[in-house]
């Protein structure tokens, strides 16, 4: 059976599972080093209660996480999150990670929040079209700025505007528990499900 829940500290080892290759074997992600169980599970525990992070569970094995993040940590800026998706090797092509994130940005858009950064790596032409198909938009190019496996690497910034960036009622984004507690909040959680392909590895 395939579900979308909250991240919990005891998926500390298979979120950690799934990110290791993407520190170890390419420039995705920026850390040189795998952070450790613990430190996975103190992120978990920083990240909630107020962005979502995501499980995507089939049968007890983790296939998939995305999650929010502030964007920047000054209080004008509270509207405004980054996202960040990924998956297990044996489960691309599967719909999961379109699951993940239509289950995240329905979440984020109940909160209140207005604006989704997401910073890819380049080239990686897989994750722009990605993130283009849910409608975000280039919007700038950090040249050079990282540096890994003796090489620098550039990143390029997509930025979607959810549905309260076109409203004109301003109020601090609602904690995740409080949206949770509501019926359209886990029908919100479960939304990215009708995006599923196959789920079998």
């Amino acid at each position: 059976m395939a579900t979308i829940r909250l991240a919990r500290p005891d998926d500390a080892a298979a979120l950690r599972a799934i990110y290791a290759p993407f520190v170890e074997t390419t420039a995705t992600s920026f850390e040189w080093a795998v952070p450790s169980e613990a430190e996975f599970g103190q992120r978990i525990t920083r990240t909630l209660p107020k962005y979502p992070w995501l499980v995507f569970d089939v049968d007890g094995t983790v296939a998939g996480y995305a999650y929010a993040t502030s964007h920047r940590q000054r209080t004008a800026y509270d509207w405004s999150v980054e996202s960040s998706v990924y998956l297990a090797p044996t489960f691309h092509r599967r719909g999961i990670g379109q699951a993940l994130y239509t289950s995240l940005l329905a979440l984020l858009t109940l909160q209140g929040f207005r604006n989704v950064y997401a910073g890819i790596t380049l080239p990686n032409p897989a994750s722009e079209a990605f993130h283009q198909a849910f409608g975000f938009e280039p919007i700038g190019l950090y040249r050079d700025i990282g540096y890994k496996f003796g090489a620098w690497h550039s990143v390029a910034w997509f930025q979607l505007s959810l549905p309260n960036a076109r409203t004109g009622e301003i109020s601090p984004p609602r904690s995740l528990a409080d949206v949770l507690r509501q019926p359209a909040g886990q029908e919100a959680l479960q939304a990215g499900l009708s995006k599923l392909k196959f789920i079998n590895p």
